[in-house]
């Protein structure tokens, strides 16, 4: 954790900088200005961190208020960052090209294009804000010799990163509880961090998600922020709100299909995985909960799909590019050897801000009918 926060400080204070060093020329013989902008982008620094702190402590109101605040500006800030990045590069371009070839002014002028970066970050934070809010379903159907001959077609529905925390929990709880009754699947899957606040404060939304009761129940696995907010009290609030957790474990639900879910970790473990699903090798429908979207090569064809998360696709465009790079399924669906299937969902909440950009929420509905 210290190794992480050091490495957050590090790149978010970058990004202050180089949006500062952009917009620094609209605040010529603006001193007083400045100044407040340079305490208001350090205190912002920080907002993140002290939100977690006043929510350990019990200041929920004011951790809740600043999250509402420091949140959306990360979100902008993120993108004002990028576009501050790509006028640097234009006027790299045109430095060169008026050096060497004698074209062009050398540069863009200051004070339009930090204007534009504001406004370019503006207009994209509230669409990325109105995104966020646009719950898409996706559909996969999958045809399998498993099910039950009695049994011709088997909905589950997967949820994941929902990420109840500081922000917007109860509202986004009862939309996805209203889409899941209007899917009326047999099963819902939870694959990790659902939970991503202090489990007391989310005590109001119990009633919400226990009242979700699918034929063949709700099943979860941890992922990592439930480890961040406190893996105990976490894992109790999700068993409250109606879910069977599974950790390092397998189940059978109603004689149709094996459920096997694996705790968070960052590095695979063969062993443990191929023995746990091997231990449900039964003849029946298996899918495969495992939050990171990483494939194992030793469990290839034990299962039948692995639904993972965690990549949220990015989230906020072009961090996109990064999560690709670092989890190649990073979004959708894939075909594996051996007969397996992999669906990583891009996350049905958000994590930090409030925003998604060219990776709208999703929840996944899983359509297994039987081959003849």
């Amino acid at each position: 954790m210290k190794t992480f926060l050091l490495a957050f400080l590090t790149v978010y204070t970058t990004m202050h900088a180089v949006f500062l060093y952009r917009v620094h020329g609209l605040f010529a013989g603006r001193k007083g200005w400045w100044t407040a902008l340079l305490v208001f982008c350090a205190f912002m620094v920080l907002a993140p961190m002290l939100c977690r702190v006043l929510e350990r402590t019990g200041w929920e109101m004011p951790a809740r208020l600043l999250a509402y605040m420091g949140y959306p500006w990360m979100g902008f800030l993120f993108l004002a960052f990028w576009l501050s990045l790509i006028v640097g590069a234009v006027n790299g371009v045109l430095w060169l090209l008026h050096r060497f070839a004698g074209l062009g002014t050398g540069s863009l002028l200051d004070t339009p294009t930090a204007l534009g970066v504001i406004v370019a970050a503006a207009v994209l934070s509230f669409y990325a804000a109105w995104e966020a809010q646009q719950l898409h379903i996706e559909r996969v159907r999958v045809s399998t010799e498993k099910l039950p001959a009695h049994v011709p077609r088997l909905v589950v529905a997967q949820i994941s990163d929902v990420h109840l925390g500081l922000n917007g929990r109860h509202a986004r709880s009862e939309r996805i509880a209203q889409v899941l009754r209007d899917i009326a699947p047999d099963l819902v899957i939870s694959t990790g961090d659902l939970v991503d606040g202090r489990p007391h404060a989310l005590e109001p939304l119990l009633p919400v998600w226990q009242n979700l009761k699918p034929p063949l129940g709700k099943v979860a696995i941890v992922g990592n922020h439930e480890y961040y907010v406190g893996l105990p009290e976490a894992m109790d609030w999700t068993r409250r709100a109606g879910f069977v957790l599974l950790r390092d474990d397998a189940m059978t639900l109603g004689g149709l299909l094996n459920v096997v879910g694996v705790d968070d970790t960052w590095k695979d473990r063969p062993e443990t995985e191929s023995r746990l699903l091997q231990s449900a090798a039964n003849g029946l429908l298996t899918l495969y909960l495992k939050h990171r979207p990483q494939i194992c090569p030793d469990t290839l064809g034990l299962f039948d799909v692995q639904l993972s998360g965690h990549t949220h696709r990015g989230q906020i465009f072009p961090f996109t590019l990064f999560v690709a790079m670092m989890y190649p399924f990073f979004n959708g669906t894939y075909t594996l050897d051996k007969g397996s299937i992999l669906h990583t969902s891009r996350g049905t909440g958000t994590w930090g801000p409030p925003m998604r950009l060219l990776a709208p929420p999703e929840i996944t509905v899983l359509e297994f009918v039987r081959k003849e």
